[in-house]
This record gives structure tokens, sequence and C-alpha cells, in this order.
């Protein structure tokens, strides 16, 4: 199956960021929406490190604000209450700084530019020259196993190779934060697990940071070194668990005894945060 993330050599401008050690920090962190059927509470009092190189994911029922908090790491969303820095700034200094790229649960490709001129789009707002933007796009396409579909237009392409594409293009510019709001959520089992796996090989060759929303309890407990746990609205952390998995994880482990308890403690924080009431 070519459904794959190629291990390459490191390119060169995948460089270790002078970043702070902690990437993301919340404190007290609320939103609250104003509509005109009253105030909704979408999150409250979330206090939560994510440190650098940690691979973070987000779990919790419809609604809980899982996709709001990313939303709020990227500036895209502003916070009511409560602090929060990303790489020691602002959200929007942060923003403005592209010290975070972002990968929606659709692929949010332009239908009319091809694949490497998709993955271009961020590197010509910022104002790359022609070589530095030919160099970044055939790394990155390269890095994702996509090098052959360059001149491909994404309705060309499986879902999984149009998320691949998306994942290369917020890798395009470097930034070391990578934000991914249920980017398989869409594609079939075993796609979905091949891709995990390869995810898993691009986040060891990048050192990237990266924030992870899913529904999934399997795919947040293989993916990921910290699970964040979080209540239905108001988003509220009910558990932060960190991970005693190996780094190196083939598909298989999902079958040991070590993964089923902490798939069970997901389970069980989830329970307690009545992530189970309609």
């Amino acid at each position: 199956m070519q459904e794959a993330f190629r291990l390459c050599k490191k390119p060169d401008w995948f460089r270790s960021m002078n970043a702070p050690t902690s990437v993301v920090s919340a404190r007290d962190l609320s939103l609250t929406f104003q509509t005109d059927d009253g105030p909704v509470n979408a999150l409250s009092n979330v206090n939560l490190e994510v440190k650098k190189g940690d691979f973070v994911s987000f779990i919790g029922p419809s609604g809980c604000g899982k996709t709001t908090f990313l939303r709020v790491i990227a500036d895209l969303e502003k916070h009511t209450g409560g602090e929060i820095t990303v790489n020691g700034m602002t959200p929007e200094e942060a923003r403005k700084a592209r010290s975070y790229g972002y990968v929606f649960q659709a692929a949010a490709l332009y239908p009319w530019r091809t694949i490497e001129k998709n993955i271009a789009l961020p590197l010509e707002i910022m104002g790359y020259s022609a070589a530095e933007k030919k160099k970044r796009i055939e790394q990155t396409l390269e890095l994702v196993n996509l090098s052959g579909f360059a001149k491909k237009y994404p309705w060309q392409l499986s879902g999984g190779m149009q998320q691949r594409a998306s994942i290369a293009r917020a890798l395009a510019f470097d930034a070391d934060l990578l934000l991914m709001d249920e980017p398989f959520g869409a594609l079939d089992e075993i796609v979905r697990d091949h891709l995990n796996s390869e995810l898993l090989k691009l986040w060891d060759r990048t050192n990237k940071t990266i924030c992870f929303v899913t529904h999934s309890i399997p795919e947040a407990v293989y993916l990921s070194t910290k699970i964040v746990v979080m209540s239905p609205r108001p988003g509220r952390v009910t558990d932060i668990i960190e991970s005693t998995l190996p780094k190196e994880r083939p598909l298989d482990i999902r079958e040991t005894p070590e993964f089923l308890e902490i798939a069970h403690r997901v389970r069980e924080g989830l329970k307690a945060g009545h992530s189970y009431e309609e």
C-alpha cells in the first residue's frame, strides 16, 4: 500500500528552534461565546503544559472544547479568561511569528491548485524566494512520500494522500508546533492505522511538538506521550495521562497489557467526566 510517509534523512532546514521548553502553557483558561440565546461556556479553567517534543492528544465527547482549545492556541478564537502562551508569546504573537502549522479535519486543499501549489501557499504568503519554495516543496513532498504527485490536483488523490499533502503544507515553513484537528477521522480503519504509524515516524524525524485532537481511544493511546481527557461543555481537563509506552510503537503494541491499561484509564476518565451522558 502506498499510504505511507517515507523515512528519509532529516532536511537541514528542519532545524531545532530556539523555543522555550514549554511550548503551550494554559493557566485557568476559559472561553465564553456570546450568542443570541445567551452565553455559551466552551472552556472552563483549563490548566495544561505542553513541553517541547511532546505528542499530546486531546480526547472527549463532541462539543467538549477540544477543537476550540486548539483554535485558541492558533489565535483563531480568543480566550475570555485566564492566560495562554505559545512559545512564550501570546497566541496572536505566535500566529504572526508563524510558530505553528495547522492540519484541519478535512484536507482543505484548493481544488484549482496542484499539490505543489497548495504546499507553496504559505511560502508565497511569507515571501520565500522561488528557489527556496522549490526546495521546501520538494523536501516536504519527499518526507510524506508524495514526490511523484506534485503536479496532480487534489481530486486525483485518495483521502489519505490528500491529508498527507495537508501535513506537508503545514510542515513546509518549519514551524516547531503542529496542531492537528482529527486529521484521520474520515479515513477507513486500514489507512488510518497505517497513517498513525507513519505519523509517529514523521514526529520522530522532525522533532516537532504535536497537539492532536481525536475521538478515538486507541488512536490517542497509540500516538501520544500525554493524553488529555476533557469533559462535556464547559470543556474542562478531567485527567492528564502520561504514557509509559516506549517511543518505538509497532501497531501490535495495541494488544499488550500496558496499552490496554492506559486505554482503560482513558475510558474511565471519560466516564468520570460524564462523557457518555446524552
